[in-house]
């Protein structure tokens, strides 16, 4: 029940953490968007990526994988990079972001594909949702939507990875190319964790505490 449930944990984190403690943007959401990034690219590289080289071809694989990384730029072509923690919603902006919810929505449900019984990606991606969530409640927070758009936006969005697990696991339409499908996933989560972790800093200064963060994602992801 848990790979159900933990990404939805994510998503209610995020929204505790604005809410109850009026979190802004700041050094620690940075550290820990980057502590996300690691730990989900290393749990990528240590668990998804030889599982979908077991079953598939390589050459496919490949093929799968850029096309995942191809999909990601453009989702984020109408995303404007929420993905990875760049949310720009003007303030005084009315209009319900559909591009920005579709986009999302969609990102999130191929996500869930790859967590199912005996692998731990459901960690990657728990880890994962916590500072997107908090951005992304943050800035839904700061703008002039209603609270009914904020709400049907928010809870969306935190059922569409559970879905897409539901479909991966029960589905047999869906479940006979799992593994192909898990490939373009492992395309997204590349593209997602390597532009968090390698996005320049103010004047292209180094960042030890990114650097800790980083580490300790890896550590922990090849601990698991």
């Amino acid at each position: 029940m848990n790979k159900y449930l933990f990404p939805v944990y994510a998503v209610l984190v995020g929204i505790f953490i604005v809410v109850i403690f009026k979190q802004q943007r700041n050094a620690y959401t940075k550290l820990l968007l980057s502590f996300s990034g690691a730990f989900l690219l290393a749990l990528t590289l240590f668990d998804l990526l030889p599982e979908v080289y077991h079953h598939l071809d390589a050459k496919q694989t490949g093929l799968f994988i850029m096309f995942g990384i191809l999909l990601q730029i453009t989702l984020e072509f109408f995303s404007k990079g929420a993905e990875h923690g760049h949310v720009h919603i003007h303030k005084n902006e009315t209009t319900f972001p559909w591009l920005l919810f579709i986009s999302l929505c969609i990102h999130s449900f191929l996500e869930g594909f790859p967590i199912h019984e005996h692998n731990d990606m459901v960690y990657g991606v728990l880890i994962h949702k916590i500072p997107i969530a908090t951005l992304l409640t943050m800035f839904l927070l700061q703008s002039n939507y209603s609270k009914l758009q904020i709400i049907l936006f928010l809870s969306v969005f935190t059922v569409m990875t559970p879905l897409g697990t539901i479909a991966s696991n029960n589905i047999s339409g869906i479940s006979d190319y799992i593994y192909s499908i898990n490939a373009i996933v492992i395309g997204i989560f590349f593209h997602i964790s390597t532009v968090i972790l390698f996005e320049s800093g103010e004047g292209h200064k180094f960042n030890l505490s990114k650097l800790i963060a980083i580490i300790f994602g890896v550590g922990i992801a090849y601990l698991i």
